[in-house]
């Protein structure tokens, strides 16, 4: 069985993570004040201030006219626009609390970069045993829910782009089998939905369906992930189809916002 990706630190240090996940707000979505910040983490806005002081100090952050923050030049900027990124999670995020209120899952939207999947929005579930938030993080595309969505709309010639051997050189052992994954995207491109029984992470189980712009083209993908425990198989169509209704009224309401 694949290696757990994202294990929790034995003796996690909570002011380095809010300084981290502030500075994934500011490199996915433009710009921050100090509420904002405050506000999504769930810190005083006096410990949002040291937080963005600290990292203009370091240039990963520098403060503009309006007293507000950006993304300073140690980041470099993620491959979709901010404002891209930050429309879809604004727009994702009434989405994805109604997917937890409906199935008491933790809800995620994701987008493609690359070989990786970052997750742009979370919605915990309310439950002890839950998936916690993954807001800003970053997988391996192919070992994600979201991420397998995503590359099963690409062709056989941006598929071997993506995973070009000459990407791998210092790590080829992290490069798929490209035979096996094509099999496996275009089973999913059929099925129009992915699972993932604890491929990227043991004990977790998710579901996810894609997110299509006008064009018709996945733009993200949006998942609940849930213990394994819990996860039923005779329940994956009632899954996909709570799934699949969030995912077209959130492209509505992104056509809406065009």
């Amino acid at each position: 069985m694949d290696k757990p990706l994202k294990t929790p630190p034995p003796y996690p240090i909570a002011s380095v993570d809010h300084a981290l996940r502030a500075a994934t707000m500011l490199q996915m979505e433009g710009g921050a004040t100090v509420s904002q910040v405050a506000e999504r983490l769930g810190v005083a806005r006096s410990t949002a201030h040291r937080l963005l002081a600290m990292l203009v100090y370091r240039d990963f952050a520098v403060r503009d006219e309006n007293r507000g923050y950006r993304a300073g030049p140690v980041l470099e900027l993620a491959a979709h626009s901010q404002s891209r990124v930050s429309l879809l999670r604004a727009a994702a995020l009434p989405h994805l609390r109604r997917l937890v209120d409906l199935l008491d899952e933790t809800a995620n939207l994701t987008v493609r970069t690359g070989d990786t999947a970052r997750f742009i929005a979370s919605a915990e579930s309310g439950q002890a045993l839950r998936v916690g938030s993954r807001e800003g993080m970053v997988f391996p595309a192919h070992r994600t829910t979201a991420g397998l969505l995503l590359l099963s709309g690409l062709d056989d010639g941006e598929l071997a782009e993506v995973y070009s051997p000459e990407r791998y050189r210092d790590r080829p052992a992290d490069r798929p089998d490209l035979v096996r994954l094509r099999a496996e995207l275009d089973l999913i491109g059929r099925n129009g939905f992915a699972v993932n029984q604890e491929r990227s992470e043991r004990g977790l189980v998710a579901v996810g369906v894609p997110v299509r712009d006008q064009g018709g083209t996945a733009v993200a993908g949006l998942s609940v992930s849930m213990p394994s425990v819990r996860y039923d198989p005779h329940g994956l169509p009632s899954l996909v189809a709570a799934l699949s209704g969030a995912a077209r009224a959130l492209e509505a309401d992104m056509a809406a916002a065009r």
